[in-house]
């Protein structure tokens, strides 16, 4: 299996979630061994997808470089996961990814207009050898040795429309678009004017994502899923891991997880030589390999 990217050059503008601004962003091919890069257009500032360019995990995944952010990348980088790209420029004229309607279907719809391509050089994997765990009281991430990847997520919130929500995702592309595209962002009525003070939430509207007050969910159309809402949770995850730069092949078992408590993970995975194996798919000719390159195709 080899490394890919898109064959055509694709864009699109719309609203930031948070700071509620008009941004045009464009995808654009790399060759092999580039990885996911994002540009500032505005600002002619490269910042490499790596874990160390983490700068903000407040409400959502920010990178950094030499004091220009990118914003709210989670959900693009979700889809791109979900499709098997490894190398990427994505271009944005302001500082937010575009928001779409609060999930990553619209990005999987892109890229299928842009269409995936192989390159010439072997895809690399990164194999979980040892559980690798971040806590927070009771909240956590974990990953574990597995032959699949799969994330496993589970949420409790005070609330009637969610309480306890459960959900079991075994990773490939088509069961992606089925199962966990569609889910959206969603928030609570109640903090929106504390995040509108932080400079927060300001485009978010009842388009583009669950709203929910006291009683409910304020969205006429009501929810795409059963498990909406945790299934939003294993959209953002996936995005989130996306950020090792290569596959997973291991278990994400998560409680209450978060962008905070995701990018401490990828940290912590990659400061830890003996927690995972880089492994070449070309190399590997197992059964249990040839499983898991079918999946992630």
């Amino acid at each position: 299996m080899k490394q890919r990217t898109i064959a055509k050059t694709v864009e699109l503008i719309g609203i930031g979630l948070h700071k509620g601004v008009p941004v045009k962003m464009t995808l654009e091919p790399l060759e092999a061994n580039n990885g996911i890069v994002f540009y500032r257009s505005d600002k002619g500032v490269s910042i490499p997808m790596k874990p160390e360019n983490i700068v903000d995990t407040t409400m959502a995944t920010v990178l950094g470089r030499d004091g220009v952010r990118v914003s709210t990348i989670e959900h693009l980088l979700s889809a791109i996961n979900a499709y098997g790209i490894d190398n990427l420029k994505i271009s944005i004229d302001n500082e937010e990814i575009p928001i779409m309607d609060g999930s990553s279907i619209g990005y999987c719809m892109l890229l299928d207009e842009a269409k995936i391509i192989e390159l010439d050089a072997p895809r690399k994997i990164l194999q979980i050898k040892k559980p690798i765990e971040i806590r927070d009281g009771d909240k956590f991430v974990r990953v574990e040795p597995s032959d699949r990847t799969i994330f496993d997520f589970a949420i409790d919130f005070k609330h009637q429309a969610i309480k306890e929500q459960k959900y079991k995702f075994i990773f490939s592309k088509q069961a992606y678009k089925e199962e966990i595209a569609r889910a959206r962002t969603f928030g609570f009525l109640h903090e929106v004017n504390y995040l509108r003070s932080k400079g927060l939430a300001q485009g978010g509207n009842l388009s583009n994502c669950i709203v929910l007050d006291e009683s409910g969910i304020l969205n006429k159309e009501g929810l795409r899923y059963k498990e909406e809402f945790v299934r939003h949770k294993i959209l953002d995850a996936i995005g989130d891991m996306a950020i090792l730069g290569m596959p997973l092949m291991g278990s994400y078992i998560s409680f209450a997880g978060s962008h905070k408590l995701n990018s401490l993970l990828t940290q912590k995975i990659l400061s830890e030589s003996n927690a995972y194996e880089i492994l070449s798919i070309e190399e590997e000719s197992s059964e249990k390999m040839l499983e898991f390159v079918k999946a992630v195709q």
